[in-house]
């Protein structure tokens, strides 16, 4: 299935109501400027529907985008932005466990972590908010592409001892430069939503 259509369709702040959806929904969260949007767009084929910033924090609501008319992409905040204040910081992290264990829809939670660095108090926070919700996070490495292919390897298995995540969780490099990773996700997102996408656009282009 080619992906036809994609849009901006919910936005959830602190002090909305969460939908009740009638798709599939995967959730998409990590830390501020850790390539949640780069991700999405890749994934979608889109240059910039999720908005991309070089200033972190800019993902401060629950943003929904309806895939097809087939499933959501949820983009939960972004956290572990300083310079936010500590009381916004906690409406943030209300806001996602909330949503973590209140939607019905929710397929599964992708947690994206950089790469290059082993994982902080609050990826393993959230790790913990994503398995104590119910689920099992799948874990995408971002910015693959800053590495040297034989340090992917190592770096990935420091991330898993720094989430102490089991060999059932799975893991996986991504780069929003070279894509490299991008079909082996949106095979799983395949998979969890029972959804078709193999007739998805290629990879060179966008709109």
């Amino acid at each position: 299935m080619i992906i036809k259509s994609v849009q901006l369709e919910i936005v959830c702040g602190p002090t909305s109501k969460l939908p009740a959806t009638a798709l599939p929904e995967i959730a998409f969260a990590g830390k501020s400027n850790v390539g949640k949007s780069s991700l999405i767009n890749a994934l979608i084929c889109r240059k910039s529907l999720a908005r991309t910033s070089s200033q972190p924090g800019k993902t401060q609501t629950i943003n929904f985008y309806n895939v097809n008319e087939q499933m959501y992409y949820v983009d939960l905040p972004g956290y572990g932005f300083a310079k936010a204040p500590i009381e916004v910081q906690a409406q943030w992290g209300k806001l996602i466990e909330k949503y973590l264990r209140t939607s019905r829809q929710l397929r599964a939670v992708f947690l994206l972590v950089d790469i290059r660095h082993e994982p902080k108090a609050n990826d393993r926070q959230m790790f913990r908010w994503i398995t104590d919700s119910g689920f099992t996070p799948i874990i995408i490495a971002t910015k693959s592409d800053k590495i040297s292919k034989g340090a992917i390897g190592k770096n990935l298995k420091i991330i898993r001892e720094g989430l102490n995540a089991s060999g059932d969780v799975t893991l996986i490099p991504f780069s929003s430069e070279t894509k490299s990773g991008r079909e082996e996700i949106w095979t799983l997102i395949e998979q969890l939503t029972g959804e078709e996408f193999t007739g998805r656009q290629p990879l060179n282009q966008s709109t």
